[in-house]
């Protein structure tokens, strides 16, 4: 997927992204938050915030960045923060794959539905391992590709759909691993009929 029209499409959403997909993704979102034990004073890169489902999530005694590339999701983010009054967060318009900040910036990374969106996920993995410190956390919620034959071969004919609404159905989790530098710590989804996984991993640098 090309920049210019993943742009187009969540310029598209911004406005009911909440209302189609709030029910689908909060439950994640929240439960890898919660999960991620974060400790007072540390510093939390939201790869891909979007409108800023995980927003509120975040305790109050860390300070948190969200990016994203889409200027419009990110006026519902910016919404959010006035309006729950979160202060230790701000959001910035940027591309996860040219990340605007300095090596080691930050202590954890958390992307939600976000490699499966972007023209290089490998590419966007590499800025998060820079942007992140030696044995930072690095939490991901996203869609992998089934192992099970037949869902695989649906996924694989329903992708051209999918890339028109915005998203890939065909990333491979172990590929994915494997090429992103991380050593994973767990795995798990919310129940065994879920479509998204949510993955725990340390950066090795």
């Amino acid at each position: 997927m090309e920049l210019e029209s993943i742009k187009k499409i969540y310029a598209a959403y911004s406005n009911v992204y909440d209302a189609l997909f709030k029910r689908f993704f909060y439950p994640r979102i929240k439960r890898a938050i919660s999960d991620m034990d974060i400790k007072p004073g540390e510093r939390v890169l939201d790869v891909g915030v979007g409108t800023g489902l995980s927003l509120s999530v975040f305790p109050k005694h860390c300070k948190v960045v969200g990016i994203d590339l889409s200027t419009e999701m990110l006026g519902k983010a910016k919404k959010k923060i006035t309006a729950q009054k979160l202060d230790n967060i701000k959001v910035v318009s940027m591309d996860a794959m040219q990340v605007g900040f300095e090596d080691n910036s930050f202590d954890k990374v958390f992307l939600s539905h976000v490699v499966s969106v972007v023209p290089d996920p490998y590419r966007v993995m590499a800025e998060v391992r820079r942007v992140c410190r030696k044995g930072g956390q690095v939490v991901i919620v996203n869609h992998f590709k089934s192992g099970n034959k037949v869902i695989e071969t649906v996924e694989k004919v329903i992708n051209p759909v999918c890339e028109r609404l915005g998203w890939r159905s065909d990333l491979c989790f172990n590929e994915f691993i494997s090429n992103s530098g991380l050593m994973l710590n767990k795995k798990f989804m919310l129940n065994k009929l879920d479509f998204w996984h949510i993955v725990f991993a340390t950066n090795q640098k």
